[in-house]
C-alpha cells in the first residue's frame, strides 16, 4: 500500500471512479426528459455507488472479508454502469466514442478494484487482536 494514502480520496481508483461519475452526471443532463427517472437515475446511481463503495471499503479495512465485500460491490456497480452506457448508446442518447472513453475508465477502475481484492492483505489494517489470534493458531 502506498505510504502517502491517508484517505480513500487519495486512492487512484477512487479518483478515477469520481471523474467517470462526474462525466456521467454532465452527459446525462442532455438525455431526454422521459429518461429522467429511468436511465438517468440508474446510471447516476450506479456510477456514484462505485465511489461510495470504495470509500466504505476503505473504512472497513480492519475486517478483510468486509473490505473485500465492499470492493466487490464497487466492482459490480462499475459493471452495471457499463451496461447503462451501452443502453444510452443503443438509444442514441450518447455517442459511441464518448461511451467508449467512459467504459475504458471503468475497465481501469474494475482492474484496480480486482487487484485490491487479490492483494487485500496489503490493504487491510492489522489490529493487535488479529495478530494475537494469528499467533495462537
Amino acid at each position: 500500500m502506498g505510504e502517502n494514502i491517508r484517505s480513500y480520496k487519495d486512492l487512484r481508483v477512487y479518483q478515477k471512479a469520481m471523474e467517470a461519475a462526474m462525466m456521467i452526471f454532465e452527459i446525462t443532463k442532455t438525455f431526454p426528459v422521459e429518461e429522467r427517472y429511468s436511465l438517468v437515475d440508474q446510471i447516476r446511481r450506479s456510477s456514484r455507488s462505485v465511489c461510495a463503495n470504495i470509500a466504505e471499503a476503505w473504512r472497513k479495512r480492519r475486517y478483510k472479508a468486509a473490505f473485500i465485500a465492499k470492493l466487490s460491490d464497487a466492482e459490480s456497480e462499475a459493471s452495471e454502469t457499463q451496461v447503462w452506457l451501452e443502453f444510452a448508446v443503443r438509444c442514441n442518447y450518447l455517442q459511441a466514442s464518448i461511451a467508449s472513453d467512459i467504459e475504458s475508465a471503468y475497465d481501469q477502475t474494475i482492474g484496480q478494484i480486482v487487484k485490491m481484492i487479490e492483494e487485500a492483505d496489503k490493504w487491510t489494517i492489522r489490529t493487535r487482536a488479529r495478530e494475537t489470534d494469528t499467533e495462537t493458531r
